[in-house]
Protein backbone atom coordinates (compact mmCIF):
# COMPACT_ATOMS: atom_id res chain seq x y z
CA UNK A 1 0.00 0.00 0.00
CA UNK A 2 1.20 3.37 -0.96
CA UNK A 3 0.90 6.06 1.28
CA UNK A 4 1.32 10.09 0.05
CA UNK A 5 -0.04 12.18 -1.72
CA UNK A 6 -0.38 13.34 -5.31
CA UNK A 7 2.87 13.88 -7.67
CA UNK A 8 6.48 12.80 -6.67
CA UNK A 9 8.32 14.39 -3.68
CA UNK A 10 11.11 16.34 -3.89
CA UNK A 11 13.81 16.09 -2.08
CA UNK A 12 15.32 19.79 -1.34
CA UNK A 13 19.17 19.99 -0.37
CA UNK A 14 19.92 22.35 2.89
CA UNK A 15 22.51 24.67 2.12
CA UNK A 16 24.95 24.21 5.30
CA UNK A 17 26.24 27.47 6.42
CA UNK A 18 30.00 26.84 5.21
CA UNK A 19 28.90 25.90 2.21
CA UNK A 20 27.44 29.66 1.50
CA UNK A 21 29.83 32.37 -0.11
CA UNK A 22 30.64 35.16 2.52
CA UNK A 23 30.48 38.74 0.92
CA UNK A 24 33.43 40.63 2.29
CA UNK A 25 33.37 44.85 1.82
CA UNK A 26 37.05 46.74 2.01
CA UNK A 27 37.30 49.28 4.63
CA UNK A 28 37.72 52.74 3.10
CA UNK A 29 38.60 55.86 4.78
CA UNK A 30 36.54 59.31 4.23
CA UNK A 31 39.36 60.65 1.76
CA UNK A 32 38.65 57.76 -0.26
CA UNK A 33 34.78 58.69 -0.65
CA UNK A 34 35.75 61.88 -1.30
CA UNK A 35 37.06 60.75 -4.50
CA UNK A 36 34.76 58.44 -5.88
CA UNK A 37 33.54 58.16 -9.02
CA UNK A 38 30.50 57.07 -8.17
CA UNK A 39 29.43 58.33 -3.99
CA UNK A 40 26.89 56.23 -2.33
CA UNK A 41 24.97 57.01 0.64
CA UNK A 42 26.58 55.29 3.45
CA UNK A 43 29.94 57.37 2.58
CA UNK A 44 28.58 60.68 1.72
CA UNK A 45 26.89 60.17 5.44
CA UNK A 46 30.69 59.20 6.99
CA UNK A 47 32.27 62.12 4.63
CA UNK A 48 29.89 64.70 6.36
CA UNK A 49 30.10 63.04 10.10
CA UNK A 50 34.37 63.10 9.36
CA UNK A 51 34.46 67.14 8.86
CA UNK A 52 33.10 67.43 12.14
CA UNK A 53 35.77 68.99 14.41
CA UNK A 54 37.17 66.23 16.56
CA UNK A 55 35.80 63.29 14.50
CA UNK A 56 37.60 59.83 15.14
CA UNK A 57 36.33 57.53 12.37
CA UNK A 58 37.70 54.33 11.35
CA UNK A 59 36.54 53.82 8.08
CA UNK A 60 33.21 52.47 6.39
CA UNK A 61 32.68 49.52 4.54
CA UNK A 62 32.21 50.09 0.63
CA UNK A 63 30.43 48.63 -1.12
CA UNK A 64 32.03 48.79 -4.47
CA UNK A 65 34.76 46.68 -3.01
CA UNK A 66 32.17 43.61 -2.82
CA UNK A 67 34.02 40.18 -3.22
CA UNK A 68 33.22 36.98 -2.32
CA UNK A 69 35.32 34.66 -0.38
Amino acid sequence: MAKGGKGKSATKKKQLASDRKQVNYKLVLSSTCAVCKTPCARGMRYLASMQEPGAVGKGVPCILTKTYG
